[in-house]
């Protein structure tokens, strides 16, 4: 028999007893050959990279190396167009677009460039789109556009050059569009901005604009009474900035300067409640217990504001006063939990016990901070109302099977997850909410816990525990927690609100790690522990981080007396802040004083690491502690 004949045969029977595998050495050598294009991507070598492309049509990431060639040769316009026709459903279509519609501005095309052009909320893209608009004769619609693009306290992208030098010139710009810019830029401290516009301005309101940019540096200055004798109608909200500014770091100084003296200047009602709202919301962040007066001034509130007052009665211990400020949420602000918790706290403080326990029962549902607090009250067990998310028998394996999964795999393969988890949340925005749920549990499958957790959070179900709370590096966390006298549940609510059991997470400040450790800490807890330091990415590795992360939450434990919330917050805020958060005078109940926190994410962070405690619990099967096991008075620092 013919050799060549045979060798078909075989590999005919070969497909048929094991596709499977000939599917497998098939992707397997896709995946090399991807690799090899990318070289010749690098490389430029056109013919050899058509060639080998070839091969590849079938593979998920064709259509990304096809976009990396082309993004390098924008010139080929055919093959751009067919590109962004082909796939225009991939992620890849509007990165190639961008890049295009530049190119084709810095060719001063610009019929081809209105054709093409999607919005995508780009400025600098859309500085480009309204300057084909004025080239091809629609004037005023371009101006009109560069006028609200002009008035924001920030720079402008390059790309609004060629727009801003023909809008500054024209009939629709005007002295009081640059005060209203410069007044923006300050507010966003953006003082080179304000700069170039106090240029822009005549000569006699140069001396003004430069006013008001000494008193945004250096505050202290509105208390030259010599500064305010003329009648120019920007010395009132200059006055105003100064007291904004100075509220910051002297508020009372701030305080004592704007009730003495903004009666002088003709300030219109919204500066004025601007500066109100800021000194209130300043002595409530302070801890000041003359917030709630203050914020009582404002003629109108925002959501923020109706908190803030809550939280300042509750400074005071004025349970009167907090029955009135819980009056004053919207409907959806009383369906909180929170505030919820606060309505049956302060029946209970003014001695409507009968209500103050119905309250607190249906409260008692809720699986949350306010929750637990509640049961505790009313001597109920926790109800964690666990339910995983139903699927169908073949849901997983279809939705690994979509085009955009399939990407999403190859690029974990290759071990490219930056690029993966851009492909996830491009993909996960295309699917209606059930079928997110069904990604969430693929992610699950995945063991990519983080990206399960946020994708089943943008759905709005939350009892699937096992998804939400996984156990992952359990060994870790037990050992850890026990060679330093912690109970596991609180180093694994930690785990899962610092870093959601991504060992690769690194924060913006360059925290990393499960446990997110800055690395000068751990470079401190390293020598510590007699230890060689041997690298920052070393916090990537799981057992470094939850051995030094254990060990420093240890470390603010013992630091604020064994209490736990103390604890917790310093770990999110810093030992230092959360010293000058203390009361000074007398013990606050633990639950006031971790709602009165001034910082938001700290707040937040405190009842979540709490309550996955408490969840976590579940999760392991212990049943160590009650959340008012964290709730000792806080006494005075």
């Amino acid at each position: 028999m013919n050799i060549k004949l045979w060798s078909r045969i075989l590999t005919v029977c070969y497909l048929l007893i094991a596709p499977g595998a000939a599917l497998s050495d098939r992707l397997e050598q896709q995946r090399n050959d991807f690799l090899q294009a990318e070289k010749l991507i690098a490389q430029d070598n056109q013919s050899a990279f058509e060639n080998l492309s070839l091969s590849l049509r079938d593979y998920p990431l064709y259509p990304y190396l096809q976009y990396q060639w082309l993004k390098n040769h924008l010139s080929q316009t055919d093959k751009v167009q067919a590109f962004l026709s082909v796939y225009k459903d991939s992620r890849y279509a509007s990165l190639l677009r961008h890049k295009w519609l530049d190119y084709l501005a810095e060719q001063q095309r610009w019929q081809e460039f209105m054709q093409h052009y999607q919005d995508n909320h780009d400025v600098g893209l859309e500085c480009q789109f309204n300057w084909a608009r004025y080239k091809t004769g629609q004037v005023r619609e371009a101006l009109n556009a560069a006028k609200r693009l002009w008035t924001v306290g920030y720079s402008l992208p390059n790309e609004c050059d060629l727009l801003m030098s023909v809008f500054t010139v024209s009939p629709l710009f005007t002295q009081d569009l640059i005060w209203q810019r410069l007044e923006l830029a300050l507010k966003k401290d953006n003082v080179p901005l304000a700069e170039y516009l106090q240029r822009l301005l005549p000569a006699n309101d140069q001396a003004l604009a430069g006013l008001w940019l000494q008193v945004h540096k250096k505050p202290t200055l509105i208390q030259d009474a010599s500064l305010w004798l003329g009648n120019e109608k920007q010395l009132g909200p200059i006055f105003a900035h100064g007291v904004d500014r100075m509220a910051r770091s002297e508020l009372e100084l701030a305080l004592t300067i704007w009730d003495d003296n903004h009666l002088r200047f003709a300030l219109d009602k919204t500066t004025e409640q601007q500066i109100e709202r800021r000194l209130g919301m300043a002595l409530a962040s302070k801890k000041d217990k003359r917030a709630y007066s203050r914020l009582n001034r404002l003629a109108s509130v925002d959501d923020e504001v109706r908190e803030w007052k809550v939280r300042a009665a509750l400074l005071e211990q004025d349970w009167r006063h907090v029955v009135d400020a819980l009056a004053g949420l919207t409907t959806q602000q009383k369906l909180q939990p929170g505030w919820q918790y606060w309505q049956a706290r302060a029946l209970s403080m003014i001695g409507d016990e009968l209500q103050a326990q119905s309250v607190y029962n249906n409260l008692a549902l809720d699986r949350s901070f306010y929750g637990f607090l509640a049961a505790d009250n009313v001597n109920k067990p926790y109800l964690l109302a666990d339910q995983p998310v139903a699927l169908a028998g073949n849901d997983l394996e279809a939705l690994a099977e979509e085009t955009d999964f399939k990407v999403v795999q190859e690029f974990r393969v290759l071990g490219r997850d930056a690029e993966a988890q851009r492909q996830w949340w491009f993909a996960i925005q295309k699917l209606s909410k059930d079928k997110q749920m069904v990604a969430a549990k693929l992610a699950q499958q995945w063991q990519w816990h983080q990206i399960a957790v946020f994708t089943l959070a943008k759905t709005d179900y939350w009892d699937d525990l096992a998804l939400r709370f996984p156990v992952t590096y359990a060994h870790e966390v037990e050992h850890n927690a026990l060679l330093n006298s912690l109970d596991p549940v609180i180093v694994f609510g930690l785990i899962r609100q610092e870093s959601v059991f991504d060992r690769t997470a690194k924060s913006p400040v360059g925290a990393r790690g499960l446990m997110q450790i800055m690395p000068k800490t751990g470079q401190q807890i390293a020598r510590d522990l007699n230890e060689q330091w041997q690298s920052d990415n070393s916090l990537f590795n799981p057992e470094v981080n939850v051995k030094y992360g254990t060990y420093y939450f240890k470390q603010l434990l013992s630091r604020f007396n064994g209490h736990f919330a103390l604890a917790t917050a310093a770990y999110n805020a810093g030992p230092h802040r959360v010293k000058s958060w203390l009361p000074s005078a007398e013990a606050v109940p633990a639950d006031i004083w971790i709602e009165t926190i001034p910082f938001k994410e700290t707040r937040k962070y405190v009842s979540s690491v709490l309550a996955y405690a408490m969840i976590y619990q579940q999760r392991i099967q212990r049943n160590a502690f009650k959340i008012k096991d964290f709730m000792r008075d806080v006494l005075p620092g």
